[in-house]
């Protein structure tokens, strides 16, 4: 068809790739259409085809100058209009008319003429959400690049925020998101009878831009959709409505490899695998991928995999900018008697910078570069890992499909936590992993819902005490429960549960910044972070937060234990007032919650700062 698609993610920090844009990008180039993904400021983007614009004109009326060499001149001019950023540029003072091309782009950018019927590029414009506390940068992303479209119909919003909310998401942008995956045929063409929720991910678009995501070194799956339960906490059954019972993925991994090179891992999504009726055929196919239980990795070589997909014309724009990474990697990697020789080579092709490197100069000098790539990439067997990534159900787990999930180099297993009253499922589910040779696992350990605070440390504590009698290895994350569909809640993180306050809340979050997060084994190290009993973990919940974070240097010199008495000497009746103004966490105006001298007195531990630990400890 040759339309002009863009897909966006919206410039929030995300450690998995979109997997919906990523398939939408393979449906896109299957119809012959060309894609563009993009992540990052949206300003860049117009300003990069503003640019192209300007350089299409600049050659019509001189080719004898390098145009792209003076990107960064051109477009610092184009932005800020300042005339000395094209010191330098040839021609802009001699030939009338590129000077007159000059002001013409820098005024069609400075009055936005790219939002203009007339100038807008894209024939479809997709973008994607995430979570609802991005709702802001979202849904300013949306309204940003819908005018980028040529008609309004050709703007599609997906992806879990819109599925959600999603009348709010059109109250603000006039789009009406799509709901759910797109398992159907022709649901965006009538006439193309492609599924593209079942296509495979087109990995070359994570190449276009610079963002580079925590988890890449994987391939990204469904093996199952949907989930049999309905917890009250949980929108799967909203996004995924309809439980698929078995998707095979062995397929798609190996068509990846071949295109994309080899990755690492295998990252699942399912939300709850082990209700499939087919897991046996579910591990199956992961061994067919490549997965076996002792299965390896050995790094490809990614320059190879560049020039294999340019020679194809697979993404050019992808490739192109992957290419000059893998340069830049050679230069830091060859040998100290070999690296101007190289550098020169870059230099004179002008393969340096990705707004420089052309496909033709990249071909060119593939057979004088080659050599030097062949010691760049690790040779060495990694062993790769299998990770259902969304955890399994610990009510479904028997000693029959660990033994199967054995198979495959799962790690770690992940067994959901979510409530205290499910202690003992949950203690039994540990033992039949760990009997089935599962020694790495981990947890998420879902609070603030309807859980009393100590159940988080209960549950917590029960993992650390495990992982001491089995020998196992298990990791704990805590996960604070947010209504993202509440309107008071939906766009922030302020909800507090029933039983909580936003004093324990501060506290968790203090504990957990400085165990980034989780929570594995050791006793000794749990017992300081969260308490060696009840009691303790009580006392910490209302620790002033600049002790909790520079925990030894406030024993050391004493105050905390000075706190403590103070706060422990504390009548009843004191205590009922300085409870509720602690648990609150607002210490700014203490003289205006009360005029008791002892709770006043208690509370002024409470104002100590981040800024103010810091200056006692540099000049104690």
């Amino acid at each position: 068809m040759n339309r002009q698609i863009l897909l966006v993610e919206p410039n929030y920090k995300n450690k998995y790739p979109p997997m919906g844009l990523m398939k939408l990008s393979t449906y896109y180039k299957r119809l012959g259409d060309h894609v563009t993904f993009f992540k990052g400021d949206l300003i860049d983007l117009v300003l990069d085809d503003t640019f192209e614009m300007l350089k299409e004109q600049l050659y019509a009326n001189d080719n004898t100058v390098f145009w792209e060499q003076y990107k960064p001149q051109i477009c610092q001019y184009i932005k800020k209009g300042t005339k000395s950023s094209l010191n330098g540029v040839p021609k802009v003072e001699e030939n009338p008319i590129i000077e007159a091309l000059f002001k013409f782009y820098r005024q069609y950018f400075y009055r936005k003429r790219y939002f203009e019927p007339e100038f807008r590029k894209y024939d479809r414009v997709g973008i994607t959400t995430l979570f609802t506390f991005y709702w802001d940068i979202t849904i300013e992303t949306i309204n940003f690049a819908k005018q980028l479209c040529k008609t309004a119909d050709g703007v599609m919003v997906g992806g879990i925020m819109a599925s959600i909310l999603a009348d709010r998401v059109e109250a603000e942008t006039g789009i009406r998101p799509h709901i759910g995956t797109l398992h159907t045929p022709g649901e965006l063409d009538p006439e193309s009878d492609l599924i593209i929720d079942t296509l495979p991910l087109d990995y070359s678009i994570l190449e276009e831009i610079e963002y580079q995501y925590p988890a890449s070194d994987a391939y990204f799956a469904y093996m199952t959709r949907g989930c049999v339960n309905k917890c009250k906490f949980c929108a799967v059954p909203k996004l995924e409505p309809v439980y698929t019972e078995f998707l095979p993925v062995s397929e798609q991994v190996h068509i990846a490899e071949e295109r994309y090179g080899a990755k690492r891992d295998l990252l699942l999504l399912d939300n709850n695998v082990l209700a499939s009726c087919r897991f046996n055929d579910i591990v199956d196919d992961i061994i067919a991928a490549g997965f076996g239980r002792n299965a390896t990795y050995t790094s490809p070589n990614l320059y190879e995999i560049a020039i294999q997909n340019l020679r194809s014309g697979h993404n050019d724009r992808g490739y192109i900018k992957m290419c000059v990474r893998q340069f830049r990697l050679l230069l830091n990697k060859v040998g100290r008697n070999q690296v101007q020789a190289v550098y020169d080579l870059l230099r004179d092709n002008y393969l340096l910078e990705d707004y420089t490197a052309t496909k033709a100069a990249i071909l060119r000098t593939y057979e004088e570069l080659r050599p030097y790539f062949e010691t760049v990439y690790s040779k060495k067997p990694k062993q790769r890992h299998v990770d259902f990534n969304q955890g399994i159900d610990a009510r479904l787990i028997t000693d029959a499909n660990m033994k199967k999930l054995a198979e495959i180099p799962i790690r770690p297993v992940r067994i959901a936590f979510d409530h205290w009253e499910l202690r003992d499922i949950y203690e039994n589910a540990v033992r039949t992993a760990v009997r089935n040779g599962h020694t790495n696992l981990s947890n998420y350990i879902l609070y603030n819902f309807e859980d009393l605070p100590v159940e988080l440390y209960l549950r917590l504590k029960l993992n650390v005490d495990l992982c001491e009698e089995l020998g196992a290895s298990i990791y704990s994350f805590p996960m604070k429960y947010h209504p993202i569909e509440d309107p008071e809640y939906f766009d922030n993180r302020d909800f507090i549960g029933k039983y909580w306050n936003r004093k324990f809340i501060r506290t968790i979050q203090a504990i957990l910044n400085s165990t980034k997060g989780k929570v594995g084994r050791g006793h000794d190290f749990f017992c300081k972070a969260f308490g060696a009993n009840e009691q303790e973990y009580y006392k910490l919940l209302y620790m002033p937060e600049a002790m909790i974070i520079y925990r030894f240097f406030f024993e050391g010199i004493g105050l905390t234990n000075q706190w403590w008495a103070a706060f422990s000497a504390l009548s009843d009746e004191e205590m009922e007032i300085a409870r509720p103004i602690i648990e609150k966490n607002i210490f700014t105006n203490i003289q205006d919650e009360t005029d008791n001298n002892n709770v006043l007195n208690v509370l002024r531990y409470y104002c100590i700062t981040r800024d103010d630990a810091k200056r006692m400890m540099e000049n104690p």
